[in-house]
């Protein structure tokens, strides 16, 4: 089953130089095992909010804002693509991230088309 992790964080609430650097390490390390392991499908980082745009179509007409559509304090930083046999493997897949320590992994299952 597929599942989709979404990498939630405090935007703009950076590390010290060094513990950026070893969360990168963590986070490379991370990628490698899960990569070795077969279940990562594909993942990446996202840019900050003020360079998101938000689309809503209402009453016909396409409306833009710029920035995420919810005011929150923890936006989505990245995401990876999971397929785990279940929803245990993927959580344990998620606790391993480096970023669940310092902010929150949000695991979901992928509901394909056609699937009710």
């Amino acid at each position: 089953m597929q599942y989709m992790m979404l990498i939630c964080g405090v935007e703009g609430g950076e590390l010290p130089p060094d513990e950026q650097a070893a969360m990168m390490a963590d986070t490379e390390a991370w990628v490698k095992e899960m990569d070795g392991r077969g279940v990562r499908r594909f993942g990446d980082r996202l840019r900050h909010t003020d360079a998101a745009t938000t689309v809503r179509v209402r009453d016909g007409e396409t409306l833009l804002s710029d920035g995420p559509f919810a005011e929150t304090k923890e936006q989505i930083l990245g995401f990876d693509l999971i397929d785990c046999a279940d929803l245990e493997e993927v959580l344990e897949i998620a606790s391993k991230h480096p970023s669940a320590r310092s902010g929150t992994i949000e695991v979901r299952p992928l509901w394909p088309l056609g699937e009710d």
